[in-house]
């Protein structure tokens, strides 16, 4: 719109200079046609021939643009005319001018009804005498004829230059931007409303282009804060879990070191004194009845050394320790529980040594769980396997017990079956403190423990303990 606005005052400006231009050439012209009779007609005079005055005027009428042409006396009086004239110009002012002044003049009259252009010119005789005056008339409308033609082209040239710069800027505006930024804006309509998975389509000119990819970067951003949000919420949730699981662990196990620590003495004297009566009563009866108290009592003070095992604090005493060493150990240590007909246990793990670092009692303990339980579910073998194995650019040893037992049951949970006094074992076959044992002394020992079911069937116990670098071996 400015620059159509700018463009029609360039016209308009335009067109009043070509108006006057126009008006000084049609002027010019009646000063030169009478410029050319002036002499003539003044010869005339001075000679008093008025028909050579009238032949002048005539040849001046029929060039055909001039309207009329007249001779007056200095008085005003008419001499000689062709055309349409005025007849008396003694009340003019304009021919007073001209004879009092001795130079021409021209104005705007109206001649027989009819608006003209009149040019007045003094007659001069050889002296310079003025001697009287030539009017020479052309049609008013000979000049707004020629000015309205130009102005009718030159306006009606801008209103088709207006016409079609709006239709370009309307139409082209809307197909090469106007579209693609009222695509833009009903993306951002719509992520306004919450929808944050949508994406602004990434076309129409470069500007638009980066707008657009500016906004899905920035959508982008701000949908992965969100996520980083939730996963920190998430986070901050299993921390404050494995915060209050933490906390009443520690609640149980100084609760199972206390009743641990009570009824030891207590089960040692039941014991004692069960011994001596079976020493002393030899009758059936009497040694059946001691005998099964006995077995109950040695039943709880195997549940008090698994308490007391469950509650030791962390451990502060790492050495070098040899994972073949620690399996022996486990194996030997269960080879006085079960009869030498019961399920085989058959060890694949490498020859050369592997190193790891911790508390060899505790490992040891934890392996004799696993093992023990490998063995009481077993129907003819468990199996253990040691492997090496790089995690997260770190060895790990990994320690597998499997057996062909009856496996876990589908309905229970893993985290569920490592919580103390958890078992699936049935009435009086098991505290449900040896997995829980098992899962304090890895963690302790910075490792991972899992169960999972066996490749062939039954269950698999999963142990990885991290092995140390040599830097660590150096200090241990």
């Amino acid at each position: 719109m400015p620059m159509l606005v700018l463009s029609g005052l360039a016209i308009g400006f335009g067109l009043e200079r070509a108006s006057e231009l126009e008006d000084e050439r049609l002027r010019g012209d009646l000063e030169l046609i009478g410029r050319a009779i002036r002499l003539p007609v003044a010869d005339a005079l001075m000679q008093g021939d008025i028909q050579a005055v009238r032949s002048n005027l005539d040849s001046v009428f029929r060039i055909g643009r001039v309207y009329g042409a007249s001779v007056y006396d200095t008085q005003g009086t008419l001499v000689a005319a062709a055309g349409i004239v005025e007849r008396d110009l003694s009340e003019s002012i304009l021919a007073e001018q001209v004879v009092r002044t001795g130079e021409q003049q021209d104005s705007y009259r109206e001649v027989a009804g009819r608006d003209v252009f009149s040019q007045f010119l003094p007659i001069n005789d050889r002296g310079g005498r003025i001697i009287g005056l030539l009017q020479i008339t052309r049609r008013a409308q000979d000049f707004e004829q020629s000015f309205a033609q130009l102005s009718r082209i030159a306006w009606g040239s801008w209103l088709i230059v207006a016409v079609a710069t709006v239709a370009i800027l309307i139409f082209g505006h809307y197909g090469a931007v106007g579209r693609h930024i009222e695509t833009l804006v009903t993306s951002m309509r719509r992520v306004a409303q919450g929808d944050r998975k949508h994406r602004a389509a990434v076309q129409g000119p470069g500007e638009l282009r980066e707008v657009a990819e500016g906004l899905n970067r920035m959508l982008d951003s701000i949908e992965a804060a969100e996520q980083e949000i939730e996963a920190r919420r998430e986070h901050e949730q299993q921390l404050n879990y494995q915060l209050r699981e933490s906390e009443k662990m520690a609640a149980i196990g100084q609760v199972a070191s206390g009743v641990a620590h009570e009824l030891g003495a207590p089960l040692t004297v039941i014991d004692g004194r069960a011994r001596r009566l079976q020493q002393e009563h030899q009758d059936v009866e009497s040694q059946r009845q001691l005998t099964a108290i006995r077995g109950q009592v040695q039943r709880l003070t195997k549940m008090v050394r698994q308490l007391l095992a469950f509650s030791r604090t962390p451990v502060t005493a790492w050495q070098p320790l040899s994972v073949q060493e620690l399996v022996r150990q486990a194996q030997l240590s269960t080879s006085y529980e079960f009869e030498p007909d019961g399920p085989a246990i058959t060890v694949d793990m490498p020859t050369a040594t592997i190193t790891i670092s911790g508390d060899p009692q505790r490992l040891e303990l934890a392996l004799v769980n696993l093992l023990r339980n490998a063995l009481q579910a077993a129907r003819q073998q468990v199996v253990i396997e040691v492997r090496e194995q790089v995690r997260d650019q770190k060895q790990h040893v990994v320690i597998l017990i499997s057996d062909d037992g009856a496996g876990i049951p589908a309905d229970a949970d893993q985290d569920e079956l490592i919580k103390p006094f958890k078992t699936t074992k049935a009435q009086g076959e098991g505290t449900g403190l040896g997995l829980a044992i098992v899962a304090h002394i890895i963690a302790d020992h910075c490792g991972e423990f899992a169960l999972q079911p066996g490749p062939d069937g039954g269950c698999q116990a999963v142990v990885s303990l991290p092995r140390p670098t040599q830097a660590e071996e150096t200090s241990i």
